[in-house]
């Protein structure tokens, strides 16, 4: 009230019950309404409600109502307190700004519109009579803004060497002043200085000694309770030398076998990887031999396929990686084992001449070579459910002469 009685002091513009007529001073942009004095208290008007206090996004539009019963012939004025600035008198616009406009209805209700709010529209607005003395009553406009980052005040994608420390920066405005946090867009838990933390308050996210392990993409998330709150996607990326393991150093096979090699690799920048043989020669995928490479992150498994084992197959195997920072290896031996029993399907066996053959306990005679083809297992060179006996012939005529000389010794001594 105290700042509107000073503008009172400075302009005043005489008003009457049918017009409203005003002036300038040069150099100020205030106007006053010339009071009205009513000698009956009950002939005064009287403000039906406050002004409430409006809340509005920058770019929207505002709307501040004042209600006054009993208006008669007196004047209501809009003011913008912390400019010193009258915007309205009754049906009149006095402001030069074109984003404002008034509203009424039924002498009673008067509507100051505020087109595009910006953030300078923020403040107190009065709503005055021309009483004696003057009454009002004042709202206040609250301008608030969704957070946006600074780009150029925030850290772009990183590379860093494994153990370094690193920092990143987030910056924000808005109003009010948006709240910073910190977490990983895969949503996973990371080691933040010696503690696994989901989220990171804070416009700034230090981490000592880092490790591949926080490798990948990190969101600065911005709000205020203005909506949308927004984000921005950081890359950190760490470099480190290749690195390298081997699930079975010694691996078996037996011949005609198909066989895989397995290495898994660590590294970034990216490595270069590829297989040797013991002679030192670079294996090429095709025909004998496929190199399977799978990619994950800075993850690499490295396979090698060998197809159909023969005895030059047998030996070492060496699986390299390289990049910018370093380069490693290891080696694979791959072994010749027994076959298992189920890999023999068929078994050829020769019987010569002058052989007799017990197949299930009959006896089958033959001068002529035979060849014979069958399933089955063979145990020290002997076949299963097979016999042979060589010169089996002269043995079976010696065994019936001499049962012919027992049977005439045994008629002599009788007789």
């Amino acid at each position: 009230m105290t700042l509107f009685l000073n503008v009172y002091g400075v302009l005043w513009i005489a008003l009457t019950a049918c017009s409203t007529t005003g002036r300038e001073i040069p150099g100020q942009n205030v106007v006053s309404v010339a009071p009205i004095e009513v000698p009956d208290e009950s002939m005064y008007p009287r403000f039906a409600e406050p002004i409430p206090n409006v809340t509005v996004t920058v770019g929207r539009d505002a709307l501040l109502a004042c209600v006054v019963d009993n208006l008669r012939g007196f004047k209501v004025a809009w003011v913008r307190m912390d400019t010193q600035t009258i915007l309205s008198i009754h049906h009149n616009i006095i402001t030069q700004n074109p984003r404002i406009s008034l509203s009424y209805n039924d002498h009673r209700s008067w509507y100051l519109h505020i087109k595009d709010v910006h953030e300078v529209d923020r403040g107190w607005y009065m709503c005055q009579v021309n009483t004696d003395p003057m009454r009002s009553r004042k709202g206040y406009l609250q301008v608030v803004v969704p957070p946006s980052i600074i780009d150029n005040m925030t850290s772009t994608d990183m590379v860093v060497r494994e153990g370094a420390d690193v920092t990143m920066v987030c910056r924000a405005s808005g109003y009010p002043e948006p709240y910073v946090m910190w977490r990983r867009e895969d949503g996973q838990d990371f080691n933040y200085n010696g503690e696994s933390v989901s989220v990171v308050d804070g416009e700034t996210l230090t981490i000592t000694k880092v490790s591949r392990l926080h490798m990948g993409a990190y969101l600065c998330i911005a709000s205020n309770g203005v909506p949308p709150s927004i984000s921005k996607r950081i890359m950190l990326m760490v470099q480190f030398p290749p690195m390298l393991s081997i699930p079975n150093q010694l691996e078996g096979a037996y011949l005609g076998q198909d066989v895989t090699l397995e290495c898994h690799t660590e590294a970034y920048p990216s490595s270069i990887n590829y297989w040797t043989t013991d002679r030192g020669d670079m294996i090429i995928s095709g025909g004998k031999y496929e190199a399977i490479p799978v990619d994950s992150g800075y993850n690499k498994f490295m396979m090698l396929k060998i197809r159909n084992i023969t005895k030059e197959d047998f030996g070492f195997y060496k699986c390299i990686a390289k990049n910018s920072l370093g380069e490693t290896d290891g080696i694979i031996k791959l072994d010749e084992i027994p076959a298992p029993p189920s890999a023999f399907t068929t078994t050829q066996k020769p019987i010569l001449d002058n052989q007799t053959i017990r197949k299930k306990g009959q006896l089958v005679q033959t001068n002529e070579a035979i060849s014979s083809t069958f399933q089955g297992e063979v145990f020290d060179g002997q076949i299963r459910d097979f016999d042979f006996y060589e010169n089996s012939a002269p043995t079976h005529n010696l065994n019936i002469n001499f049962m012919l000389l027992f049977c005439l010794y045994h008629i002599i001594l009788v007789s």
